[in-house]
């Protein structure tokens, strides 16, 4: 599955530094804009999957689980 989001970069001196405002707790930095944008992909990677197990914990014990792809 692929998910489309925006990601806002802007330069601070030798950083690029980008965040998602669909998921304004992640960000990401790095020393060119290809590094910004794979830290910023793994922030995200990681809130969506400390998202899904939070919300897996509060389901039924006999709930279906479905992997949509």
């Amino acid at each position: 599955m692929t998910l489309h989001v925006t990601a806002q970069i802007h330069r601070d001196g030798k950083w690029f530094i980008a965040f998602c405002p669909e998921f304004p707790e992640a960000n990401g930095q790095g020393e060119t804009q290809e590094e910004c944008l794979q830290n910023l992909r793994a922030a995200i990677d990681f809130l969506l999957e400390d998202r899904r197990e939070d919300a897996r914990q509060k389901l039924p014990k006999d709930a279906e689980l479905v992997e949509l792809a």
